[in-house]
């Protein structure tokens, strides 16, 4: 039967079971060359019978004063970091440094509050990233309080953490002008508002009210785009999906198109959603930018073979930021690291 982490089994069980002291027990794992084959053997058995696997790798990181590897905490379910192209770009940033550095990488998504926040504890690493986090998040404090190095991609900003991100409000501003100039009725296709991940259409949201930060800033600057060629915001329908994928940029979309007045302009807040919209348009006969004018975000290969204007930033670029952040202290400013690209889906 497995052992709960309560019932943790310990060296010296182990070094009782085997009839040696701790510190050969000890040793055994630590510097087995200073131990005698035959007491080696005793205490190796003695573990395999009572189940234990080793030393606990964060005390053991405590003693050399360093760990090797660099947590990334994961504001998402785990499959998350494989399924979505930007954080695979991400991570495979943070991967480059780790790799140069001689560091290991450990994932740690969030699942659960009460066991998030338990493994962020116990994770044997020398900092921590974290990606895709909102405001309050109980995995931000814990990071903290471990008083190891912290930076956070994106947002939220917290005292004892670094943040690594573009300006996400000038650069929604700035897609939000090109997408919505000329139109009659402007709409949004974002991410999710909270935690709750809910999607709906809500016509002119309030931005302040949304916990994700990367979301907030992105809605602030489309509100005031939006501001800037003479729309009301009130009047803007935001389709929200609850997650980053095509299938439901699709799916809202299609929702969008169906209503009367139907949006002449659609700001996607990512490449993956702006694909899914662009297949929902195709399948009611409509064009780009003649009757639906359409933009992205990321600049991902998508948007190259698909058309789309796009926000370019590199993500990539960004998660290796972070890493060095923690690992050589180095510091990089990415306010201003982006740009619109146009293509064919608006004027």
């Amino acid at each position: 039967m497995r052992k709960s982490f309560s019932s943790r089994v310990t060296l010296a069980q182990v070094a009782d079971r085997a009839g040696v002291s701790t510190m050969t027990a000890s040793y055994t794992f630590s510097r087995p060359e200073r131990v005698s084959a035959a007491s080696r053997e005793k205490v190796l058995a003695a573990a395999r019978a009572l189940g234990y696997g080793g030393p606990d790798p964060s005390a053991r990181s405590l003693r050399r004063g360093s760990a090797g590897a660099l947590g990334v905490i994961l504001g998402e379910h785990l499959t998350y970091a494989f399924d979505d192209p930007q954080a695979r770009a991400f991570l495979a940033g943070v991967a480059d440094v780790c790799a140069e550095q001689g560091h290991a990488m450990t994932i740690l998504p969030v699942v659960d509050a009460g066991a998030d926040v338990a493994r962020v504890r116990a994770a044997a690493v020398d900092g921590y990233i974290l990606w895709t986090t909102e405001d309050g998040a109980p995995v931000l404090d814990a990071a903290i309080a471990t008083h190891r190095p912290v930076v956070v991609h994106g947002g939220p900003a917290a005292a004892g953490a670094r943040l690594v991100g573009i300006d996400n409000r000038a650069a929604a501003r700035a897609i939000g002008q090109v997408v919505f100039a000329g139109a009659t009725l402007p709409a949004v296709v974002s991410f999710p508002l909270t935690s709750a991940r809910r999607a709906q259409v809500v016509a002119g949201p309030d931005p302040h009210g949304v916990t994700f930060p990367v979301t907030r800033e992105r809605l602030l600057g489309l509100q005031d785009a939006a501001r800037d060629v003479g729309a009301r915001w009130s009047e803007v329908l935001v389709a929200v999906c609850s997650t980053n994928d095509a299938r439901e940029g699709h799916t809202m979309t299609a929702d969008l198109m169906s209503r009367t007045p139907r949006p002449d302009a659609l700001a996607t807040m990512s490449d993956e959603l702006a694909s899914g919209a662009v297949a929902a348009l195709d399948a009611v006969g409509l064009r780009m930018p003649r009757d639906v004018a359409l933009t992205g975000w990321d600049d991902a290969e998508v948007a190259h073979r698909l058309g789309i204007t796009t926000v370019a930033q590199s993500m990539r670029e960004q998660g290796a930021a972070c890493a060095r952040q923690i690992l050589t202290g180095t510091t990089s400013d990415f306010s201003d690291r982006w740009q619109i690209i146009r293509r064919g889906s608006s004027n």
